[in-house]
């Protein structure tokens, strides 16, 4: 079960003007259900993405990043659970485009503006045939008030959907951001989380966009783990439809600032709801890392907390054992680390003050605050002014088990 994380409300996802949603079932997730998505988009709107840096990327991706780079329109987004068309070769990209063909037969526009995405089993071909004949029904079942929905179709090992929303004003115009995501292991962001697509109604310029999405990828989803493992295929999408009644979002204006910082919230709610959703997880632990020389300094330390397998099992038995707690922070190869300047704290209670263990701290107030659902661990290195946070869970039996039965 994930940690205090509910499915969305869709009442409570805003509908974005210029996005419809449609979903179907195809037979390709083998546990059943909706596992495909089609995202329309009305002329005119913009598009910027991120992707793995894996240097196996699936089939989607590239092509993905191939009409993305061509610099044209963007009409449709596709998605598909259950299979994630990676290391398919020549087969898997020519899967790609045929459903990037298909579906632009069924909306009328050039395969070059229809983005594919996947998640799922790697290794194994696309049923692309299986796609193809869900995508008329995607389109039948469309609107723009589908995002719940739409985020249930993405899943795969998640046992919640994902999805956010956020309504601001910005020189008096209403502006909606609304975003969905999907991932649960296999994760551990190298520039966005497994899925993501977030968009707005605010009109954007292009060049503002593109630079909005590294942006907000770097203060979200490259501030979750897992499990410390980057996936072959993720992929997060920023859209703009500008319909809202708002002169075009330009670089540097105070109107990229304020959209920005709702883009940033929407995200970062994504990428926590991953961290509670973590394969098996039962605890959800944010880990702030303050006093570094560089923000990347800091990132390297809480990624070093995050991903240690002992850490987290520790978490999940909710023993205090502070010596992997050192272990990590000494492990993330910070230069020159002053241990005599290190503390750290497990909620309220210091239990590591100046590199040693704390005079005040007691095995029993360490276990005390290591038995709720939501951990909080923060770390001073004594070095400079750099902070940064991340959002982590625990290793369960259940983490195990998932990834052992994954492909049965």
């Amino acid at each position: 079960m994930a940690v205090n994380l509910d499915p969305p409300d869709p009442a409570s996802l805003g509908s974005i003007a210029g996005v419809d949603l449609g979903f179907a079932e195809a037979g390709i997730r083998k546990r059943g259900g909706r596992d495909v998505m089609l995202m329309r988009l009305a002329p005119g709107s913009r598009v910027a993405g991120v992707f793995t840096q894996n240097s196996f990327a699936a089939a989607p991706v590239r092509v993905c990043r191939e009409h993305l780079a061509a610099g044209g329109a963007v009409r449709a987004l596709v998605v598909n659970a259950g299979n994630a068309n990676c290391g398919t070769g020549a087969q898997g990209l020519a899967a790609a485009r045929e459903t990037c063909a298909a579906v632009s037969v069924l909306l009328g526009c050039t395969p070059r503006e229809v983005l594919p995405f996947s998640t799922g089993v790697i290794l194994e071909p696309l049923p692309v045939e299986k796609l193809v004949a869900a995508l008329p029904a995607c389109l039948a079942s469309s609107g723009s008030n589908r995002w719940a929905e739409a985020a249930e179709a993405i899943m795969t090992t998640d046992t919640v959907a994902k999805g956010a929303s956020r309504v601001i004003g910005i020189d008096g115009a209403r502006v909606t951001v609304t975003g969905i995501a999907k991932g649960v292991g296999m994760l551990q962001p190298n520039m966005a989380t497994m899925l993501a697509f977030v968009a707005t109604d605010a009109p954007v310029a292009q060049a503002a966009l593109t630079q909005m999405v590294g942006e907000v990828a770097e203060k979200s989803f490259n501030r979750v783990t897992v499990d410390g493992d980057t996936s072959t295929n993720d992929s997060f999408v920023l859209i703009a439809t500008g319909r809202a009644a708002l002169p075009e979002v330009t670089l540097g204006s105070g109107a990229y600032v304020e959209l920005r910082e709702a883009v940033v919230a929407v995200a970062a709610a994504l990428a926590q709801s991953i961290a509670r959703d973590g394969e098996g997880a039962t605890k959800l632990i944010t880990v702030n890392v303050r006093g570094a020389r560089s923000e990347a300094e800091a990132l390297r330390v809480a990624r070093a907390i995050g991903n240690s397998p002992l850490v987290k099992t520790a978490f999940f038995a909710s023993d205090p054992n502070l010596g992997r707690l050192l272990m990590a922070i000494g492990n993330a190869g910070v230069a020159d680390l002053d241990a005599s300047r290190v503390n750290l704290w497990l909620g309220d209670v210091q239990v590591i003050e100046n590199g040693g263990r704390a005079p005040g701290y007691r095995e029993e107030d360490g276990a005390r605050v290591m038995q709720p659902a939501e951990i909080e661990v923060m770390v001073y290195l004594g070095r400079g002014d750099a902070q940064t946070t991340l959002w982590t869970c625990d290793f369960s039996y259940d983490y195990v088990k998932i990834n052992a039965e994954y492909r049965t």
